[in-house]
C-alpha cells in the first residue's frame, strides 16, 4: 500500500497541472475520483488476477507512463536511484572510477578514469568482468553490474577479470573510494596568451574548478583571451552557470529569470560577486548537444555582448527542473518553470504542452518566434536554442567510419594494439602510421566486417512497395542498377574514408595511454571550431565588430 500512496502524490501533481484552471472544489473532486478508481482497480487485480503481481514494477511502470506524457525531464527516481541523483548534482559517487559497457554477452571496462582506483590498480579498457566480490555477473545488465561496483568508500572490492592476450584470469583487489569527476575535462594554453577550457557539466563544483583553471593560466602564462568549450555539455545546476557568467560581467547583472505556474518558481538570478576576469576576451564554443545550463551561459554571454558564440545552434532546452523529495526515499525531478535570458527570450525549441494526435511534439516554427535585442542592439530570436554569432558546420557524413564505431571495432582493435605497443608518442605528436592503418584494414576484413546503410534499408522498403504495387518487374533493370550502386564495397570505402577512420582509431588508441585528457588534446589538433575561435581572438577588430554590429 505504501507504493499506492506514493503514486497518489504523482496523480495529484498531474491532476493539478491538467486542471489548473478548475475551481478548487472541482480539482479536489477530480483528484479524489481518479485515486478512488485506481485504488479499486489495483485492489481487485491483487485479489483476482490469475498470477502473482509484481507490485513495485507495476507501480513504477504506471508512474513512468504517466510522466512520459508530460516532458522527458519530469521523472520519478525511487530510493534505490539516490546515488544517480547525487552524481547528477555533484559529479560524485563511491566506486572504482571506471565506465563499463555491454559488449556482446559480456560486461567490460570501457574506460578507466585517470588517477582513480581502477586505473591505479592496473585495470585496463577492454578487461571483461567475470566476478565482483565472488559473485558471477553472467547475464546481469550494465545497471546491475554498476550497482555491484559501487559501495561504501573504504570497502574492499574483489574483481575477477579476463584480459585479451592473457591465458589466466586476473584477480585484483583494491579499495573503493569517493569518486568525483572534475567538470573541467581539460585546460591548456593554445596560443599567444590564449587559454582553452573544456567544461563538461554544471555540477556543484563547476564554477570553482573553472575559476581555478583560468586563474592558473593567468598566473602562469598571463593569458588575456579564453576559449570556453561547452560543446556536448548537457547542463546541470543553474546557480553554477550564473556564477560562471559572473566571472566576466559586473556584479548584480541579471543572467536568467525563471517563470512558472506557481509564484515560488519565479526568480531572477543575478551575478553574486564582482567579476574576476572583467577584461578577458571570450569565445564560447557550443553545438547541438549544448543544453540547459550551457544555453543559459552561452545565451547570457551573447545577450550581454560579453563574448562571441561559435559553433552550431544549441539544443533548445529552456525548461527548469527542481528535485523534490517524496515518500519512502524517492524523488521527483519535475519541470516547474521556463527560463528567460537577459534579452527576455526563452530558447525552448519544443512545445511539450501541445502534442499532436499521435503523441509527438513539434519544434516551434520560425514564423512563430519573436525578435529580441542584445545589450548593444543586435537582433536575436527566441524559440530555437542559441544561434551562434559565427555559425560552423559539421561536414562529416554517415559513412563507413560510423558503422565501424557502432560495432565497437575501433575499441577491439585498440585492445589488441596495446598488447604489441608498450608506449606511443604524446597526443601532440602521435600519427597513425600507414602500416598501422593497413593492419586495421586487414583486421576489419578478417572480422568479415560489413554493414547495412540507411539508404540500403530504404531501398528494400522501396522494392517491397514496388512489388506490392506490381512495379518491380517493369523497373527491374533500374532496381538492379540502383542496388549495385548502394551495396557497400568495404575495401573501397575504407580507402575513401581513410582520414576519418584514422582519426577515430587514433582517438581510441590514445585514450588507452593518455586517458580522457590525451584524447581531448589530440582532437583539438584538427578542431575546426577551435581554429575559428582562435582566429577571432587574434583579430581584435573582427571580434569587436561582431559584438557591435
Amino acid at each position: 500500500m505504501k507504493k499506492i500512496f506514493q503514486l497518489s502524490i504523482f496523480i495529484f501533481c498531474l491532476s493539478s497541472a491538467a486542471y489548473g484552471a478548475d475551481k478548487p472544489e472541482e480539482r479536489t473532486f477530480r483528484i479524489s475520483k481518479n485515486l478512488t478508481i485506481f485504488n479499486s482497480l489495483f485492489r481487485d487485480l491483487d485479489l483476482f488476477y490469475v498470477d502473482t503481481l509484481n507490485y513495485d514494477k507495476m507501480i513504477k511502470s504506471t508512474i513512468d507512463n504517466m510522466l512520459e506524457k508530460l516532458d522527458p525531464y519530469t521523472v520519478y527516481m525511487p530510493e534505490e536511484e539516490t546515488d544517480d541523483l547525487t552524481f547528477m548534482t555533484t559529479g560524485e559517487y563511491a566506486g572504482i572510477g571506471a565506465v563499463i559497457m555491454k559488449k556482446d554477452k559480456d560486461i567490460c571496462i570501457s574506460e578507466p578514469y585517470e588517477g582513480m582506483p581502477a586505473q591505479r590498480n592496473g585495470i585496463r579498457a577492454g578487461d571483461i568482468i567475470l566476478e565482483i566480490d565472488g559473485k558471477n555477473i553472467e547475464g546481469l545488465s550494465v545497471n546491475d553490474v554498476s550497482a555491484l561496483l559501487k559501495g561504501t568508500p573504504g570497502t574492499t572490492i574483489k574483481l575477477k577479470l579476463k584480459r585479451s592476450g592473457e591465458k589466466k584470469t586476473l584477480d585484483i583487489s583494491f579499495i573503493r573510494e569517493k569518486i568525483q569527476v572534475n567538470p573541467v575535462a581539460y585546460s591548456s594554453v593554445i596560443g599567444d596568451k590564449i587559454g582553452y577550457v573544456m567544461l563538461s557539466e554544471f555540477t556543484d563544483r563547476a564554477g570553482i574548478e573553472l575559476k581555478n583553471a583560468i586563474s592558473e593560466m593567468v598566473k602562469q602564462h598571463q593569458i588575456e583571451s579564453l576559449v570556453l568549450d561547452i560543446r556536448n555539455n548537457g547542463g546541470g545546476l543553474i546557480d553554477e552557470a550564473v556564477k560562471i557568467v559572473g566571472y566576466f560581467v559586473p556584479k548584480g547583472t541579471d543572467v536568467v529569470t525563471t517563470k512558472g505556474k506557481n509564484k515560488e518558481a519565479d526568480r531572477t538570478y543575478k551575478t553574486p560577486l564582482d567579476p574576476i576576469f572583467p577584461q578577458m576576451k571570450l569565445v564560447v564554443l557550443a553545438n547541438r548537444s549544448s543544453a540547459s545550463a550551457s544555453e543559459i551561459l552561452a545565451g547570457s554571454i551573447q545577450d550581454l555582448d560579453r563574448g562571441v558564440i561559435v559553433g552550431e545552434r544549441t539544443f533548445g532546452k529552456g525548461l527548469v527542473q527542481n528535485i523534490r523529495p517524496i515518500s519512502y526515499g524517492g524523488h521527483l525531478k519535475v519541470t516547474t518553470a521556463k527560463y528567460y535570458i537577459p534579452s527576455g527570450r526563452c530558447i525552448q525549441a519544443i512545445d511539450y504542452s501541445h502534442r499532436n494526435e499521435d503523441g509527438s511534439v513539434g519544434h516551434i516554427p520560425d514564423s512563430l518566434t519573436s525578435e529580441f535585442k542584445t545589450k548593444n542592439g543586435r537582433k536575436v530570436r527566441d524559440g530555437g536554442g542559441i544561434v551562434p554569432d559565427t555559425l560552423t558546420k559539421d561536414d562529416r557524413k554517415l559513412n563507413i567510419a560510423y558503422y565501424i564505431f557502432a560495432q565497437n571495432l575501433y575499441f577491439d582493435y585498440a585492445t589488441l594494439y596495446v598488447q604489441n605497443h608498450p608506449k606511443i608518442a604524446s597526443p601532440a605528436a602521435f600519427i597513425l602510421s600507414d602500416t598501422d592503418f593497413k593492419s586495421f584494414s586487414d583486421y576489419l576484413i578478417e572480422k568479415k566486417f560489413t554493414y547495412t546503410t540507411q539508404t540500403e534499408k530504404y531501398y528494400k522498403e522501396l522494392l517491397d512497395m514496388a512489388k506490392y504495387e506490381g512495379l518491380d518487374k517493369s523497373a527491374n533493370d533500374e532496381f538492379t542498377a540502383l542496388k549495385a550502386k548502394l551495396m557497400p564495397d568495404v575495401t573501397k570505402s575504407i580507402a575513401e574514408n581513410k582520414a576519418e577512420i584514422s582519426e577515430l582509431l587514433s582517438l581510441e588508441i590514445i585514450k588507452r595511454y593518455y586517458y580522457q585528457k590525451g584524447q581531448i588534446q589530440y582532437s583539438l589538433r584538427t578542431d575546426k571550431d577551435l581554429k575559428v575561435a582562435v582566429g577571432l581572438l587574434k583579430d581584435k577588430g573582427n571580434y569587436l565588430k561582431i559584438l557591435t554590429k
